[in-house]
């Protein structure tokens, strides 16, 4: 058996990969993005992890793809800047198509669930590095198909950010899996391409002060950057899954009591462990950033089958100090705090505040954290059965959520920290851990309330 870490055999590729294009004419035109699609922050790919227990075969899930994107056509395009302003993007509907590769991998699903824990820089051969010279080069779509040893199929895909969220790329990887399944019935969700209902307004009118973002400055060079601290040392993965017993018992921490959401009381702990863990300046000012679905928040509501980007970053803040020293009800009231101000007055001043190309997200001493979990991405079914792992293809330090196959309520967190970190921050996640399973272990178990 294999053991984690370990670097993954090279893929074998029998053929070139393809374009594959919708199996009929589709619109040929120039698709507006909305502020929410196109800022800087959104400009990479989604890439999704599926591991399946039985091979689909690559010719049905070509035709599939073929027939998927005839609904879903601005995938099949080009993204590029507008003529009026390079710093503003749109989708050339030119049906060019997606990337389509097919490899085999000397592995078997067993060996690969062993290790699916934790991604590491070797399983990015398990998706087609496209040759680009930008970003706008990159199609909006590649997917690849790694067929294993003893049975078995890997799928991973690379969905451009700029043209759909977390909910859009469910949506969308269900539409294909359910063509593929069931050809014959048609789409349960129709996909609607226009984003015009989150145009900016004219004139631009900011009401309300938007704390995760802030302005370029190019002469500040006395701004803390954690990403750039971050990033400038070699960066480990870490996996922890909470279930929905640990998840319980950090909601007994908020005392006094304050009934609060899983998403609540996990995203306080990771961030206070976050935090903790880095020895940060008990002065600074540290932000929370996490996704917050405006499709709901908005009136009129954003329609049903809508796939673009709609949702904003939340964001919590405090300073270092509090935040360490204060028990998790002080954190998950932040967190309430900053979703409670997400009306739709609110998004649309960040929307037209978003006018101003000068404006990026406020990165310097924020925890992002994006919820995965909860949007369906595991139930994917191309005919052969659900998954028997989903998670990203890619670590980074940027937080994610994560379903637990076979766990509705299990969140697994996985983000990167510097190797001399890790363990720290690791320790911290897990600390109450023991606490809970002695308490268990006595009968003192809480088991009633609803999580």
């Amino acid at each position: 058996m294999l053991k984690s870490p370990v670097e993954l055999p090279d893929c074998c590729y029998a053929n070139q990969p393809v374009l594959i294009c919708p199996s009929t004419p589709t619109p040929k035109h120039s698709l507006y993005l909305s502020n929410l699609d196109d800022q800087k922050f959104l400009r990479f790919s989604i890439k999704y992890l599926y591991l399946f227990k039985k091979p689909v075969s690559s010719d049905n899930l070509k035709y599939s793809l073929s027939r998927v994107l005839v609904d879903y056509y601005p995938l099949a395009g080009r993204l590029r800047a507008t003529a009026e302003d390079d710093q503003k993007f749109e989708v050339d509907c030119n049906g060019e198509g997606a990337v389509f590769a097919e490899a085999f991998m000397d592995i078997t699903a067993e060996d690969f669930l062993q290790l699916s824990n934790k991604p590491n820089r070797s399983w990015r051969k398990l998706l087609y590095r496209v040759e680009a010279l930008t970003f706008l080069d990159v199609p909006p779509l590649v997917v690849q198909v790694t067929n294993l040893r003893c049975g078995g199929m890997i799928l991973c895909t690379a969905i451009n950010h700029c043209l759909c969220d977390g909910i859009g790329t469910s949506q969308f990887l269900q539409a294909w899996a359910h063509i593929t399944a069931k050809p014959n019935l048609d789409l349960p969700i129709a996909p609607l391409h226009s984003r015009h209902v989150l145009k900016p307004r004219n004139p631009p009118k900011t009401s309300f002060t938007h704390p995760g973002y802030t302005r370029t400055n190019p002469k500040d060079n006395n701004t803390i950057d954690m990403v750039k601290f971050l990033q400038s040392q070699p960066l480990v993965p870490t996996s922890l899954t909470f279930s929905a017993s640990h998840i319980l018992h950090l909601k007994r921490q908020c005392v006094p009591s304050l009934k609060c959401t899983t998403f609540e009381a996990l995203a306080s702990h990771t961030w206070r462990c976050w935090v903790k863990s880095l020895d940060m300046s008990p002065s600074l000012n540290a932000k929370l950033l996490f996704s917050v679905s405006v499709r709901k928040k908005m009136n009129p509501e954003l329609p049903l089958g809508y796939y673009g980007n709609g949702f904003v970053l939340g964001c919590a803040q405090t300073n270092v100090k509090d935040l360490v020293t204060s028990n998790l009800y002080h954190g998950v009231k932040l967190v309430q705090q900053a979703k409670s101000t997400l009306n739709d007055e609110y998004i649309r001043s960040m929307i037209d505040l978003l006018e101003d190309k000068s404006i990026k997200t406020d990165l310097t001493t924020s925890l992002v954290i994006s919820q995965w979990s909860k949007l369906g991405l595991e139930d994917l079914d191309f005919g052969e059965g659900k998954p028997l792992h989903m998670g990203s293809l890619t670590s980074d330090i940027y937080c994610l959520f994560l379903p637990v196959i076979g766990d509705f309520d299990a969140v697994r967190v996985l983000v990167s920290m510097p190797e001399g970190i890790v363990e720290k921050f690791e320790y911290f996640m897990k600390e109450f851990w023991d606490e809970e399973d002695n308490a268990d272990a006595n009968g003192n178990g809480y088991h009633g309330e609803d999580i």
